[in-house]
């Protein structure tokens, strides 16, 4: 958060000097006010910061997915999953990362036996 503040007044400080500046409350924006392009952000930031890391060249979008994969296969609910991914049902979330329930199958089934079994004892 400290950095995100920061960065807060930095801008501040450039829209006061800016001849023009269309302010529409991004948080990151271009030098006057427009939502950055996807493709400068990766071109000039992202990609590079992925070889300076020594980290495999992977696209923008990737993060997405690794992230949606990452909270489901620690058990969030794919409702809360879906909202984040911005998507309209949890239908598409699931047909898109049904690959991570394998894993949930199981460990559900071993809830289930657990409580079946174990607070009968």
């Amino acid at each position: 958060m400290e950095d995100i503040k920061e960065h807060q007044e930095n801008q501040l400080e450039q829209i006061k000097k800016a001849k023009t500046y269309n302010n529409q409350g991004f948080i990151f924006a271009s030098s006057t006010g427009e939502p950055l392009n996807e493709r400068n952000i990766v071109k000039r930031h992202f990609k590079p910061l992925l070889k300076k890391e020594g980290l495999p060249d992977i696209r923008l979008y990737d993060l997405r997915h690794t992230c949606a994969t990452l909270l489901l296969s620690q058990g969030v609910n794919p409702k809360i999953v879906s909202e984040r991914l911005g998507h309209a049902s949890t239908t598409l979330t699931m047909d898109v990362y049904s690959h991570v329930l394998p894993d949930m199958q199981k460990e559900a089934a071993d809830k289930l036996q657990n409580i079946i079994f174990n607070s009968s004892k």
